[in-house]
């Protein structure tokens, strides 16, 4: 890796450390959903037309948990915008710096939806669930789009971002295809405003921690991997 941003130790660190800890951060929302919400709040959350009525629930009930989630979520997010950047970096081209840069516009996106989440639930100690439910899904659409639509056009990086980066590590040898195809897997998760996790985002995820994290330890330990050009069609 090259002497430009992020450098060699904090690429490697983050190519480890952020598809972890956002692997950590949907298994937390997950879990907080399906621990926290008793059965029948669970089975009246699924007739809601947005998740986030369950979400207002989950967080009144326990919200060092929901808080937890949401922030180990955040820091994931943070975390993966150098880890995109030094991938980009590993692999070269235009392509690949097209795909990182797609896919931190979604990151930056994620993490406005993490600031109106962390203020829709502090509203509830302020007024109340009942209220609070009520002011933030009034309002639902305008809060999760976001001034001008930034927010909501910015996460759409996201989806082909992935696509760029997963093609641009295959052609280049950096992935085969297995790999290639974690990384654009990975690119389908959700975004938006008081989301619940399910247990098919959690192992997606993990499929992007399966794909990075070797790739980390390889320039942690100064040892770059060789560009060997297309691989096969089934590779690793």
């Amino acid at each position: 890796m090259n002497a430009f941003f992020p450098g060699r130790w904090l690429g490697g660190l983050t190519l480890v450390l952020g598809p972890v800890v956002m692997f950590a951060g949907y298994l937390l929302r997950y879990l907080s959903t399906i621990t926290v919400l008793t059965p029948e709040q669970q089975a009246w959350a699924e007739t809601r037309p947005f998740a986030a009525y369950g979400q207002f629930v989950a967080y009144t009930s326990d919200p060092e948990l929901l808080t937890l989630s949401y922030g180990v979520f955040a820091l994931g997010a943070l975390l993966l915008f150098p880890a995109f950047i030094a991938a980009a970096q590993l692999i070269g081209g235009r392509l690949a710096y097209w795909g990182a840069a797609l896919l931190v516009t979604g990151l930056f996106a994620r993490l406005y939806f993490a600031g109106v989440d962390q203020t829709a639930f502090q509203i509830t100690e302020v007024i109340g669930l009942e209220q609070a439910t009520k002011a933030v899904m009034t309002e639902y659409v305008d809060i999760s789009y976001g001034p001008w639509r930034v927010p909501v056009w910015a996460s759409v990086g996201q989806f082909p971002g992935s696509v760029l980066l997963a093609v641009a590590a295959w052609r280049s040898g950096l992935f085969g295809t297995a790999r290639a195809a974690m990384v654009l897997i990975a690119g389908g998760t959700w975004m938006g405003v008081l989301k619940s996790a399910l247990l098919p985002h959690v192992l997606i995820t993990a499929l992007l921690c399966v794909a990075l994290v070797p790739l980390g330890l390889r320039v942690l330990r100064d040892r770059p991997p060789v560009l060997t050009g297309r691989p096969k069609a089934l590779s690793w």
